[in-house]
């Protein structure tokens, strides 16, 4: 795939595809004969991998030592599931914070409804 199929895929730009592969949050896209980027299966992969990651809030530098560390080879399996581990409890950390946020803005939106509704019976 080209650069511009694989940004319409994961609605990504082409330059954070090509800022992605510069600092190694991607490994090196394969090149066809003209030397332009032709993204194979596991090129989208990794793409989809980090669109996701970072979505989820994991910061580029983890994810950069985790790519560095996936293309030492299966000697480091126990850094990489570490990597993820560690990951892993702090966007739990994080998503137990916005859910206390939730709960605080459901029980302000509940009580401003309460008070709208004691007010308009009040009116009448």
């Amino acid at each position: 795939m080209t650069i511009t199929e694989v940004s319409r895929r994961y609605g990504l730009t082409p330059d954070t595809l090509r800022y992605y592969e510069r600092i190694g949050l991607i490994p090196p896209v394969p090149r066809g004969k003209s030397g332009a980027r032709d993204y194979d299966e596991d090129s989208c992969q990794w793409v989809e991998l980090m669109k996701c990651m970072r979505a989820a809030g994991v910061q580029i530098e983890a994810l950069i030592e985790y790519a560095a560390l996936t293309q030492q080879g299966d000697n480091t399996l126990e850094d990489r599931r570490a990597l993820l581990v560690r990951q892993r409890e702090q966007l739990t950390a994080r998503m137990a914070d916005m859910q206390a946020s939730l709960d605080r803005l459901d029980y302000k939106i509940d009580l401003y409804t309460q008070r709208i509704a004691c007010r308009d019976r009040i009116k009448t």
